[in-house]
């Protein structure tokens, strides 16, 4: 099976090792046929603390690395 890949921005980078990806995603509403922006937050792992707040980044699932945290910076 294979990993999903996530594209959004870093809405927190306070933590270390961790930062707080928002995703936002666009779908058109099955019945009234509007379309909807829906976003979620994830915490990812940032090895090496070089993410800052506002940055467009790619998250890819992972193991669980903690209790929140099962997904990994992959790029700027």
């Amino acid at each position: 099976m294979t990993k999903k890949i996530l594209k959004g921005t870093v809405v927190s980078a306070k933590n270390n090792k961790t930062i707080v990806v928002e995703v936002t995603r666009k779908f058109k509403h099955p019945f009234y046929e509007k379309i909807i922006k829906r976003s979620k937050k994830y915490h990812a792992h940032d090895e090496k603390n070089k993410f800052k707040e506002g940055e467009k980044v790619s998250i890819i699932e992972s193991k669980p690395i903690s209790k929140k945290k099962t997904w990994q910076v992959l790029e700027k």
